[in-house]
């Protein structure tokens, strides 16, 4: 038998034996190789995949975080997400307090609050270091080549060219179209709260007290189309774009999916997006054509662009016919010819800027005026003295009366710094930012401002009964307007808004005609002082109302 099997060995293989022990050898680690991946399948490699994510999100957190006030551990992937999904203003404002730098990191962006006035001041004032970003998605929403989201010398010559648009003279211009539409808005307030009295199916005593901010948002939409672009927009076409408009204020909150998705937040906010963009490019298309008519005047920003625009080039034909222009025929700016499209997006960074600022401020003013019958005879008696028989008439205000209304512009200012509509403004870091000696923001994160204690800071508002005290006075016969560094409801630095002056003209303007014409009565609930977080902030009852007509002294 053994001679058999060497034979059987010996006609089969002729190598040596150190080789066979080799082939062997691997031999054994192939099957041991083979054991091993036949016990791996699909489900543990994505599962070690996730962990190694999981853990590389926390460590970046950590890395990014370093010194900073914030939590110690990340929800993986998504951070504080969930609670975004309903935001709450106390969660905000424990943020804020907790340290003047503090962070939180949601999907892939790390985000840095900054609290405090001297923290927010070098935020606003570092182009730099940082540029606006509003949110992750509004790039998408108010579309990438927006002027707002230009940089350094190109936005500061953009900013240039609009400059002109809110002037005095232009403000001017813009009052009997404001106060058109006030008359018209005002009286069907009204008749809405007799319609609810009538049936008694409205709050209060009367049974006419009816949710007002959202009629308060459609004012306001109508206002700043009326403003922006005069009647070049049908009633029907504001209405719209007031109820899209909510769309698009929900795509624009602050923690959000950085992607748009079919039906989701951001998804809706694109589409309402689109309309209003189209909207306005017709409106540029139709205002070309009238600013070129004969005896054509200006009556609304579009107007105005448009009409600086067609100067401009006509001082440029001129020169190149080579004319010797006089120095006082040469325009303030000389612009270049804008888009329809062009137009259409910077009159929609307009109306983004105005239209939930001007919504929540506005909210806010009827409420505490409602709630304090002091206050609001303080504002009638001073535009009865100052508008005498003119006063209470639709039409028959001027700049130069809104001027002399100081107690008036101090209840706007004081509501203002009471309740911010704007709290936090997003930048963008383009480059490592020592914003302290201890912490640099790393590129790529957001940078976020806040205002609300740089507001409601005792040390420049204190009097009154302390910042936390909603007191007009305060304007008057206080410091409060030598308080500039802590006044940022309008920002500071390159991208401060525009439209400021106009801002506060347009509120004063607001509740100076409703009180001389209507009794506000408000409900008030258990909720009415507190805070709902929509973008900017809103009573969580959503302020009912009602209007009685009052005859103007």
């Amino acid at each position: 038998m053994a001679s058999i099997m060497e034979a059987f060995n010996a006609s089969t293989t002729n190598l040596p034996s150190a080789t066979l022990d080799r082939l062997v050898g691997a031999k054994a680690q192939t099957g041991f190789l083979s054991n091993i991946t036949n016990g791996v399948n699909i489900w543990s490699v994505l599962f070690t995949l996730l962990a190694a994510a999981v853990v590389y999100d926390q460590i970046a957190y950590w890395r990014n975080k370093g010194v900073l006030s914030g939590p110690a551990w990340k929800m993986p992937f998504i951070g504080p997400f969930l609670q975004s999904v309903d935001p709450k203003f106390e969660a905000y404002h424990k943020q804020w307090m907790s340290a003047p730098l503090s962070c939180v990191s949601v999907f892939h962006i790390f985000v840095i609050m900054g609290s405090t006035r001297d923290v927010a001041r070098q935020i606003f004032n570092a182009p730099a270091y940082v540029k606006p970003c509003v949110v992750e998605v509004a790039s998408k929403l108010l579309r990438p080549e927006n002027w707002v989201f230009l940089d350094g010398k190109a936005h500061v010559e953009y900013r240039k060219g609009l400059n002109g648009l809110f002037t005095r003279q232009a403000l001017t211009g813009y009052l009997p179209g404001q106060q058109e539409v006030y008359e018209q808005y005002f009286e069907s307030f009204f008749q809405s709260s007799e319609k609810a009295r009538k049936e008694k199916s409205g709050a209060g005593p009367d049974k006419g007290g009816e949710k007002s901010v959202y009629i308060l948002r459609e004012l306001m939409c109508a206002l700043s189309c009326r403003t922006f672009v005069g009647h070049y927009m049908s009633h029907s076409q504001v209405k719209e774009i007031a109820d899209d408009y909510y769309n698009i204020t929900a795509a624009m909150e602050l923690v959000n999916f950085p992607i748009i998705i079919p039906f989701t937040k951001t998804w809706y906010g694109k589409k309402a997006a689109d309309k209003v963009l189209e909207a306005f490019a017709s409106c540029a298309a139709k205002a070309k054509i009238r600013m070129k008519s004969s005896g054509a005047k200006a009556e609304c920003i579009l107007d105005r662009w448009i009409l600086q625009m067609m100067e401009s080039e006509q001082y440029r034909q001129r020169i190149e016919r080579g004319e010797s222009v006089p120095s006082e025929e040469k325009p303030a700016q000389v612009l270049r010819g804008f888009t329809d499209f062009e137009i259409s997006m910077t009159l929609f960074t307009f109306l983004f800027a105005s239209q939930d600022a001007t919504s929540s401020a506005c909210s806010w003013l009827l409420q505490l005026l409602a709630d304090r019958p002091d206050a609001l005879e303080k504002v009638r008696a001073e535009g009865n003295q100052i508008m005498g028989d003119r006063y209470g008439k639709y039409g028959a205000v001027q700049i130069d009366d809104l001027d002399n209304m100081a107690y008036t512009r101090a209840v706007v200012k004081e509501t203002l710094r009471y309740r911010p509509p704007v709290t936090m403004v997003p930048y963008k870091v383009k480059k490592p930012f020592p914003i302290t000696p201890e912490y640099t923001a790393p590129k790529g994160s957001m940078i976020i401002p806040s205002l609300w204690r740089s507001l409601h800071d005792n040390e420049a508002y204190g009097s009154h009964g302390g910042a936390d005290e909603w007191a007009p006075e305060r304007w008057i016969e206080g410091d409060a307007e030598e308080q500039g560094k802590n006044w940022l409801v309008f920002g500071t630095g390159p991208h401060y808004c525009l439209g400021q002056t106009y801002a506060v003209m347009n509120l004063m303007l607001m509740i100076h005609l409703l009180s001389a014409n209507f009794d506000m009565h408000h409900t008030v609930t258990d909720r009415s002082e507190e805070i709902r977080v929509f973008a900017t902030l809103f009573p969580m009852d959503d302020l009912l109302l009602s209007f009685t007509r009052r005859v103007a002294a």
